[in-house]
């Protein structure tokens, strides 16, 4: 899993990736964002030093989903997953699990528990966050459930990127 930070010009890649995954926002029940919707967004997050927007490349280089992390939220020590959206065509395939593994191994130093939220109904949302160790939290329905991960080893300090951290 190689994960790169997102940058304004990447707003195409990540408008093409929305597109490649309208069950996703059906889920929502909304439209596939615009490349306009999508710049904005970008723009938006962008601002917020503690927000981690990657996109998430195979090991052949393709683009097959995208992570969107708060650090420090909402508590201090929390990395929030606000978003980790995998392809359709590549759901299924495990990509959506070493994305949080790599996560969990690049939180910045301090963190204690991340957070994933499961928008709507989704069992199977709910199933995956549970499959990889991730406990119930928080109904917050019918909006959405919270489910959480301590992290209980040292974050990965060598000079690779870390996932969790806006800075990179």
């Amino acid at each position: 899993m190689i994960a790169t930070p997102l940058a304004l010009h990447h707003a195409p890649m990540l408008h093409a990736l929305y597109t490649a995954t309208p069950g996703y926002f059906a889920l929502l029940g909304s439209r596939v964002p615009t490349l306009g919707d999508v710049e904005r967004e970008i723009e938006i997050a962008l601002l917020d030093h503690r927000r981690a927007l990657r996109l998430l490349h195979d090991d052949h280089g393709d683009l097959v989903g995208a992570l969107d992390c708060k650090n420090d939220y909402p508590q201090p020590g929390d990395v929030t997953i606000n978003l980790l959206l995998i392809r359709e065509d590549r759901q299924s395939q495990r990509l959506g699990e070493q994305a949080v593994q790599y996560l969990e191994r690049h939180v910045p130093p301090g963190t204690t528990r991340i957070l994933a939220s499961v928008l709507g109904e989704n069992p199977r949302g709910a199933r995956f966050w549970e499959r990889l160790g991730y406990t119930f939290t928080l109904d917050a329905r019918p909006a959405m459930t919270w489910y959480a991960k301590p992290v209980t080893t040292q974050p990965h300090q060598s000079g690779g990127p870390r996932l969790g951290v806006a800075s990179d």
